[in-house]
Order: C-alpha cells, then structure tokens, then sequence
C-alpha cells in the first residue's frame, strides 16, 4: 500500500513531472548522437594522417561511467518498484506515508571493473539475510558514486581544449531539465504529503537531481561563456574526399625516380 494524495492538481503536477523528467533524460543522448553521425568525416592531421573527428570533443570515459551509473540505477528502481519484499524491507524503514521510487581510459576501466566486484559482493553478503533493501541501497549509491566522476573528464577535456566542440549543448540542456523536474517531482510530492522523507528515504535520487544540475550548468558556463564557439584540436574545414585527395607523392617525383 502507498500513500493516497491529499490534492488532485499536485497529483497530476507531480505525473506529468516524472513523464517530463523521463522524456528530457531517454531522448536527451539523441543530439549526441545526431551530431556524432553529422561530424562524422576525416581530416588531415598529424603530418597528412586522416583522423575521424565524429567523436573528437566527447570523452569516452564519461560515455562509460554514464552506462554504468545508469545501470546500477535500473536496477535499484526496477528492484524497488517489482520486488513486494524490498518494498516492504522500505516501508518498515521509512513508513507509508511516502511512494518509493576515443579509447577508454584505464583509470575509468579500473572505476568500472571495481564497482561492480564491490556490488557482487554485496550481492553474497546480502544473500544469506536476505537483506535486498540494503543491497539495492548500494546500487543507489553506485549510481550516485558514479554520477559524481562521470561528468569530470568531460568537463575537464572542455578546459584542456578550451572548446566544447563536439559535445552536443541539446543533450546537456534535456539533461538539465531531467535533473530539474526530477527535483520539482520530489518537491511536488513532499508538499502534498506534508513530510519531506521522500527526499531523505531516496537520497540517491536527490543527489542525482542535484549533482546533474550542478555539473550541467558548469557546461552551460563552458559553452556559453567560457568558450563560446571555439573549434579545438582538429578544423573541421579540410575534408578529405575524392575530389581533394591528393597522392603522398607527386607525379614530379615518379619522374624523378623513373630517371634514377
């Protein structure tokens, strides 16, 4: 059982929230990629080498925290929402009166391999106790764990580049707004219920919302401020095509080997 709401219009406010906060994160990776697909030619660099540039500005280590940090948090709601054991281990804790809810770099390997060895073995210290509140608890933890470093080498390859070039501004505003309405959401519900252990009893979901905001304005500053229209590393101007690809050796050359 869960709690009925005391007022319709925060009710409604408080669903179409959540729906908002969905849409903003599931279609915020999508100009991403959209403009990985339009950068996605070569350019001479390094001596006449052709470089793809599609994925040049974006840093692969936060692309593979983010998957991580959004696994361990599938699993700590999918757990929580199907699971009657684990929502009753939560509302003996916390009550009724609340609903629950490049290549890659070997330090973000490292990060990635240790997260999940430390949650099996949550996994068999849980077991025996049954403890299922706890073990989805870590996950919650991981996720925020992980969302706390995945957004750092983003941010701090836009500092050394002095660019966000080939970072989409699209997905860091959708994902601005998912971290907002995910707060709003939280706000909405506490005020109706008149308790605020909605925050408290879902701490991961509050740290989300807020560490997601904090970090999304920092590349908002970077974009718009820090580094407004600045290209880094590799000018997208010189295409290779067949139109412009010119041979590593000139036909003056031939000739001149031919002679010899």
């Amino acid at each position: 059982m869960v709690a009925s709401w005391n007022s319709i219009p925060l009710e409604i406010t408080y669903r179409v929230l959540g729906w908002l906060t969905f849409t903003f994160w599931s279609v915020g990776s999508y100009p991403q990629v959209i403009l990985n697909f339009r950068r996605k030619r070569f350019v001479f660099y390094g001596g006449g080498v052709p470089v793809l540039i599609s994925v040049v500005g974006l840093s692969i280590d936060f692309k593979v925290l983010n998957f991580t940090k959004h696994s361990s948090y599938l699993i700590y709601n999918a757990t929580l929402y199907f699971s009657s054991a684990v929502q009753k281990q939560y509302f003996d804790k916390y009550g009724f009166g609340e609903r629950g809810s490049q290549k890659v770099s070997k330090i973000a390997v490292g990060i990635v391999v240790a997260v999940w060895l430390f949650a099996a073995i949550c996994f068999f210290v849980a077991l025996p106790t049954h403890s299922w509140l706890w073990l989805i608890s870590i996950f919650n933890s991981i996720q925020v764990f992980i969302t706390v470093i995945k957004y750092t080498p983003q941010a701090y390859m836009n500092f050394i580049r002095k660019s966000t070039d080939g970072l989409s501004i699209f997905f860091i505003l959708l994902d601005f707004s998912g971290g907002v309405g995910s707060y709003a959401q939280m706000a909405v519900q506490s005020i109706d219920q008149d308790s605020w252990v909605n925050f408290y009893g879902n701490i991961g979901k509050t740290l989300l919302s807020l560490i997601c905001v904090s970090f999304d304005i920092l590349f908002i500053f970077q974009h718009f401020v820090l580094y407004p229209s600045k290209k880094a590393l590799i000018s997208p101007k010189v295409v290779i095509s067949k139109e412009n690809l010119e041979p590593l050796v000139s036909s003056d050359s031939h000739q001149v080997s031919g002679h010899v």
